[in-house]
């Protein structure tokens, strides 16, 4: 059999580094801003009870450990590639390289389910009235064509969305705001747990879930080879976008828990309509719906495209069976990548509620960013020639910690999530070992080959 170097056979082109401060911090927000807050209030508040912002704040300080690692490898390596580009560089396993890819891959499939049952819930019921799991699949159908049209995300797009999205979100500040002003909403439900989880299970289960809410900061890594000056600007993007985002959250949570109560919140797959509809003062609540809507559409629609790119690229490189590498002759797409990965979201889909989809994302970045927090000490030993953000040590070493802790079922994490992300992870050895039978042994991975947008 011949070997597989995984070194790709077309000429490779650097991207244009156009993108300043600016519309870099634009684009952090943006891919921390979505689905999550707008579908996830909701099942936070069933763990924790009315205390639901303090979920997302520990949630962000946590976030912020791993941020420190992503700081300092973007600046060290600005290349696109991400947690897999690190893990080759630190450990130099083939197998090690793909499981990472794989699972950011499978990450952003969950992902889009979770936005996907989001989207065919409570927002849409403002239009029309379908089935929830109708109108996901309807959604994902809607994707699925856009997808195969070759339609991609710029970063102008995402800076008009990441508008449109903060947009609703300052509504449901406002609304807080005008409550706290004339005296409506009870600010006490902040204070309360559920009283069968506890202060601190509560906590603990929320900021495991809540972690979904801001995933988004890991994929603005990708724009590292097209950023002017990564290595001064990035860190000051990733933080500065983080703190932005935590403080329209906390706004949010506070609003969404004075004015609903959390059995209302729990139940509802459109919690901030909730909010929208008890209001103080009129804002017509399909307007929201529609904000709701394009914000969730947005992150399911960039993950799918993601994630089909990734089999894509893959397949290009001969990591996974050549097939996935198809290009459609007339479209130009890797259509056989978008059906391999839009299947597998029907079948999330079908069998998953919105927590515990969000719940998987969670689950299989975690092993990731665990990943990633120790790999940026295992690279201490590699020096380049360049200055670049330096973590300091405890930030990454807490960060590994704190991740495998949330990994771990005390946060009340339900069996069926691990299963559903070992069986993900399964798909992707078993992919490995049948390449490897028609291949042969795959000597090295260049991640840079198989990111998305190659």
């Amino acid at each position: 059999m011949a070997e597989a170097s995984g070194v790709g056979h077309t000429q490779q082109h650097s991207l244009k580094r156009v993108i300043g401060r600016k519309v870099l911090l634009l684009f952090v927000i943006g891919d921390i801003l979505g689905a999550g807050i707008y579908a996830l209030v909701g099942k936070v508040a069933g763990q924790v009870g009315g205390a639901l912002w303090l979920p997302f704040l520990v949630a962000f300080v946590l976030a912020a450990l791993t941020a420190t690692a992503y700081a300092e490898l973007v600046g060290k390596y600005p290349q696109a590639a991400g947690a897999a580009l690190y893990a080759n560089k630190a450990y130099g396993i083939p197998f090690v390289t793909f499981i990472v890819a794989f699972a950011v891959m499978m990450s952003g499939i969950t992902s889009a389910s979770a936005a996907a049952r989001a989207f065919g819930g409570d927002y849409l019921a403002e239009f029309i009235s379908l089935p929830v799991l109708a109108g996901a699949l309807i959604f994902l159908a809607l994707i699925t064509l856009i997808n195969f049209a070759g339609i991609s995300e710029s970063v102008r797009v995402n800076v008009v969305l990441t508008i449109v999205e903060a947009g609703g979100l300052l509504v449901i500040v406002a609304i807080g705001v005008f409550a706290l002003i004339s005296g409506d909403g009870e600010p006490g439900r902040a204070l309360m747990f559920h009283p069968a989880h506890g202060a601190f299970l509560g906590v603990l289960g929320g900021t495991a879930l809540a972690f979904y809410a801001l995933l988004g900061f890991e994929d603005s890594v990708n724009l590292a080879e097209e950023a002017k000056d990564p290595q001064r600007d990035y860190p000051r993007a990733l933080f500065g976008g983080l703190i932005v985002a935590a403080v329209i959250y906390l706004a949010v949570a506070f609003t969404a828990t004075m004015l609903v109560d959390t059995k209302t919140l729990e139940t509802s797959t459109g919690p901030l309509l909730e909010v929208v509809k008890v209001a103080g003062f009129a804002f017509p609540p399909k307007v929201f719906a529609l904000i709701a809507l394009l914000a969730v559409g947005n992150t399911a629609l960039i993950n799918m495209l993601m994630a089909s790119r990734l089999v894509y690229g893959m397949g290009r490189e001969r990591i996974v069976p050549a097939v996935f590498g198809a290009v459609h002759p007339s479209r130009a797409t890797p259509w056989v990548a978008i059906l391999f990965t839009v299947a597998i979201a029907v079948v999330l889909v079908s069998t998953g509620e919105i927590g515990g989809l969000a719940d998987t994302t969670v689950l299989l970045l975690l092993c990731v960013f665990a990943l990633v927090n120790v790999s940026v000490l295992v690279l201490r030993r590699e020096t380049v020639e360049h200055d670049h953000y330096r973590a300091p040590s405890w930030a990454p070493v807490l960060g590994a910690v704190v991740c495998l802790v949330l990994i771990l079922p005390i946060t009340g994490r339900e069996g069926s999530v691990y299963l559903r992300a070992v069986v993900l992870i399964a798909i992707g050895v078993v992919l490995w070992f049948i390449n490897r039978l028609v291949v042969g042994k795959i000597d090295r991975i260049d991640p840079t080959k198989i990111t998305p947008g190659d």
